[in-house]
């Protein structure tokens, strides 16, 4: 492992105006890291990935680099751009395991944070380094959000997530777990007790429905739930699921390996539409998930399965259209069906909150630094943005913490 790691490493360019960095959403030093890490300073080299992205040891097991650094390679060109994924995992793990980050926590500086997936823990690691006193509220037993709860363990080994839990407690952050922040534990009650200000991490848990008949019958389930706890559901022996997107694959993929014989993906465009990442499509077929292209589900059948009508791509005036092929109907036999067509916010904060807005599809409306229609709130991540990649969210929430240290520092300036 390590021997591959420096020769890819060796592979690298050292490129004068590196493309791979302006790939990236949050522009890693990469040159900086290999050269650093070849002349033999790897801790120098994951502080400096770290201090750019707190989740780098996240990011380089989850992001489709293929978008982004490794698809921006000048050797990309040539087909085999440098693996900086396999480089930046090593790095980050590394130093996820001798970091020791000192902050001098000022305890009048308090700031809440409810939600720690992504963009929860990257504000915590960035302001609990200039000081700031966070408390960090989760609503489950362990912090990572959909880290922990919606990336199988094959995809994000849990450990990392525990790791980084116990650097943020190292430096002095407090975490809340089995807390419902809304409706238990309001925003009010947080600025009474002398929080400075909140930030709104709670990404987007509720199930988007199909809206056709048999979605409540017992051998329904949805895929962000699945994904959750798989050891609790009984899925039989051929297992549909509806949808084309990461999610998707990645509930296929777990299933297989929680026992089911049979996995199958229905989709009502083609292969080339699908929204997974190209190699997680790939490795779903290796791992033996077959797809039904060009079917789009009508309803659900107790017992039976997924009743469908087949679908074609056809043009007019230029354009490509989906179309329903009449006479088409079709049963496609299944023991269980898992729904994986999107995810939206759960509204327990607005609802018993004031002053925060939301949009037509529930997301939290911000400016472009996270600030919300209520002051001193301030969010990041999927429940504003829907759902994106983990380096993006840390992009969007770097800009976050920038603007709750500079509101802090404007209106209780005279705290320090």
């Amino acid at each position: 492992m390590a021997q591959h790691i420096i020769e890819e490493a060796k592979r690298c360019l050292q490129c004068k105006n590196p493309k791979c960095s302006k790939g990236c959403p949050v522009n890693t030093p990469i040159k900086e890291a290999i050269n650093l890490f070849l002349n033999g300073e790897i801790f120098k080299a994951g502080e400096k990935l770290f201090l750019n992205n707190p989740l780098s040891s996240v990011c380089s097991l989850v992001c489709p680099h293929e978008k982004f650094c490794e698809g921006s390679c000048i050797l990309s060109n040539k087909g085999n751009p440098i693996h900086w994924s396999s480089i930046e995992h090593y790095i980050s793990d590394y130093y996820l395991n001798k970091m020791n980050i000192i902050s001098n926590i000022d305890p009048n500086k308090k700031i809440a944070i409810v939600g720690s997936g992504p963009a929860g823990i990257t504000i915590a690691f960035i302001l609990a380094s200039r000081g700031y006193d966070i408390t960090i509220f989760e609503l489950h037993d362990k912090i990572g959000g959909v880290l922990r709860y919606g990336i199988p363990a094959f995809r994000l080994p849990k450990d990392i997530l525990d790791r980084l839990e116990e650097q943020l407690i190292k430096m002095g952050v407090k975490i809340r777990p089995n807390t419902l922040v809304g409706p238990v534990i309001t925003i009010d009650d947080l600025f009474r007790d002398g929080y400075k200000a909140v930030f709104i991490g709670t990404g987007v848990w509720n199930p988007r429905p199909l809206r056709i008949k048999g979605e409540s019958l017992g051998n329904v389930h949805y895929a962000i739930d699945y994904l959750k706890n798989p050891d609790v559901y009984n899925l039989g022996k051929k297992l549909c699921i509806i949808g084309a997107g990461n999610v998707a694959i990645d509930v296929a993929r777990t299933a297989l390996r929680k026992g089911v014989n049979e996995v199958y993906i229905m989709y009502r465009k083609g292969k080339e539409d699908m929204s997974a990442n190209k190699h997680d499509i790939e490795y779903a077929k290796l791992d033996g998930v077959k797809f039904e292209f060009y079917k789009t589900p009508i309803e659900i059948i107790d017992r039976e399965g997924v009743k469908y009508l087949k679908t074609k791509k056809v043009k007019e005036d230029g354009e490509e259209k989906l179309i329903v092929l009449k006479d088409s109907e079709g049963i496609f036999k299944a023991d269980s069906i898992i729904i994986a067509v999107s995810q939206g916010p759960k509204a327990n904060i607005v609802l018993h909150n004031k002053g925060i807005e939301i949009n037509k599809s529930g997301l939290v409306i911000t400016d472009e630094c996270g600030r919300t229609t209520r002051e001193g709130i301030f969010a990041s991540g999927d429940v504003v943005t829907g759902a994106k990649t983990v380096v993006e969210a840390v992009k969007f929430s770097k800009k976050v913490a920038d603007a709750i240290d500079e509101y802090v520092s404007k209106n209780y300036g005279g705290i320090n």
